[in-house]
């Protein structure tokens, strides 16, 4: 099964059509169809190791400011019990907590989904991102989930490799500046000869500018464990930028697509965003 990171940007995502939410479309309808589908995203992002173990996890509207259309917005998967039980054996030594109701299914994670998996028909399980551990326990993490691969379930990290929401222009509603591009074209770099070293990143003269918070880096990193567990390069799925600020790059990791998205400029910039608005 292929894998994949997605940067998910706005909320508005979720109900716009551009290239990247077309990209998203894309990649759903032509990945092998998965058994169940585990999110990493960067909107779970606590002081704990946890994987959702309901059967039915709730839809989460993680934001304010809004469109009502917005917080009205149900993605119905079912949840996967079994895989989150698989989820904290493959992590072993490392802890993973099972998570029976304080979860759900967080926007980082629907909002792509309702592109790629439009239906909800296919099992959704989210595994938290542990907000107290160093980034190389988080790609440790991701390369012990690569058995998961093998067993027909599709992993998916949701967050975005630039993410600095203080410094969002909305002048600049489809580009980036030019420590958004320095750092973005980096970790390109990275995943596309050696995945494996990708904590290297945060070394980068860009990184505090780019990576303020590291809650939407680190799902990138979970793709990069994967790679560097197959022994191969990610590829560019879509790239481009937002607001300055965010990057919109995603990659995947073992997809053959027959539609070439990744070139896709022409199609129509993000959404305006509301004036008083958050979570991305």
């Amino acid at each position: 099964m292929p894998a994949a990171f997605l940067g998910h940007g706005s909320p508005m995502n979720a109900l716009d059509v551009n290239r990247y939410t077309e990209a998203w479309r894309a990649f759903g309808e032509n990945v092998p169809r998965p058994r169940a589908i585990l999110v990493v995203s960067a909107h779970w992002y606590i002081n704990a190791s946890a994987v959702t173990a309901m059967v039915r996890p709730r839809t989460i509207h993680d934001f304010f400011g809004f469109p009502d259309e917005l917080f009205a917005f149900d993605y119905p998967a079912a949840g996967d019990p079994e895989l989150a039980d698989a989820v904290v054996d493959l992590a072993q030594p490392m802890w993973v907590g099972l998570d029976h109701d304080s979860w759900g299914i967080d926007h980082g994670a629907w909002s792509v989904l309702a592109h790629a998996f439009p239906h909800a028909d296919v099992p959704v399980v989210q595994l938290s991102i542990d907000a107290a551990k160093a980034l190389a326990f988080h790609f440790e993490l991701g390369a012990r989930l690569a058995p998961l691969r093998a067993e027909r379930v599709l992993v998916i990290a949701s967050g975005n490799v630039v993410h600095n929401l203080g410094l969002m222009d909305s002048r600049r509603a489809d580009a980036g500046t030019d420590w958004a591009h320095r750092f973005d074209e980096e970790a390109r770099a990275v995943m596309t000869t050696s995945p494996g070293t990708i904590v290297e990143t945060a070394r980068h003269g860009d990184y505090p500018l780019a990576v303020p918070t590291p809650d939407h880096f680190i799902p990138l990193l979970y793709l990069a464990g994967l790679a560097d567990a197959a022994a191969a390069p990610a590829q560019v799925l879509v790239d481009g930028y937002a607001y300055g600020s965010l990057s919109m790059t995603s990659y995947t990791l073992g997809f053959d697509s027959p539609v070439d998205v990744a070139e896709t400029r022409g199609a129509a910039p993000l959404p305006d965003m509301p004036p008083d608005s958050m979570n991305l």
